[in-house]
């Protein structure tokens, strides 16, 4: 696992008032609001997801609220896709929360969770689309070699779709306007909050073993008794 002092030191003073399970916590409340959608839309054709996503100008009309429970709006209203979309966030979340501890889990999510806020104040956008795919980034970069199931048969490497999938967000970027192109960057930049040092340490490994070959073979050379 790669640390962060500041982070091992904020969670040793703070990490025992950590959030525990928190993506149980995000699992459960956007089940519940899809269910309430399901009912209520078809009692009264309102959706209660338009109470809850973020709007900029209902949040300084005084709906706060939005400001938080945007992270709560599905993704998808197909009851299938809808289920697997959340078991699978469960999953990369726990995982992700075993692999660092709650407090660093949290700190994460809420870096993401403050980047959709700052991004949504500036453009009026925000969506917890991105926020989920900054979940799976980092699950890809932790479990590079797990296998999923794609298309329920063919098993694939996470890496790989991991690798898709930032193509198709840099093919995003060129063609979406600068609303949607800010908030994938903020999600992004968060990811490389994170993870900026495992290029540089993969960098020094790799310098550490080159020159340990050399070492080694400048031994051999110099051995009295090679003959």
């Amino acid at each position: 696992m790669y640390r962060n002092s500041l982070l091992d030191k904020l969670d040793r003073k703070i990490g025992r008032y950590a959030l525990r399970n928190l993506m149980t916590i995000i699992v459960i409340g956007t089940a519940i609001v899809w269910l309430l959608d399901m009912v209520v839309f078809q009692r009264t054709g309102v959706l209660i997801s338009n109470w809850l996503y973020f709007d900029k100008y209902a949040i300084l009309e005084g709906q706060v609220w939005r400001v938080l429970t945007f992270v709560f709006v599905p993704e998808e209203y197909n009851m299938f896709y809808f289920a697997l979309s959340l078991y699978f966030y469960w999953l990369i979340g726990n995982a992700l929360e075993n692999e660092w501890g709650s407090f660093r889990f949290d700190i994460f999510y809420l870096c993401g969770v403050l980047g959709a806020i700052g991004s949504g104040f500036i453009t009026g956008y925000a969506t917890n689309y991105y926020l989920n795919l900054s979940l799976f980034l980092a699950f890809a970069i932790l479990y590079p070699d797990y296998r999923v199931l794609l298309f329920f048969f063919i098993p694939v490497k996470v890496k790989w779709l991991a690798l898709v999938d930032v193509v198709l967000l840099a093919v995003t970027a060129i063609f979406v306007g600068w609303i949607e192109r800010i908030a994938l960057f903020v999600a992004l930049f968060n990811i490389a909050l994170f993870f900026w040092r495992i290029p540089f340490d993969k960098i020094r490994a790799s310098h550490r073993r080159r020159k340990w070959k050399r070492e080694t073979q400048r031994k051999d050379n110099d051995d009295p008794f090679d003959l």
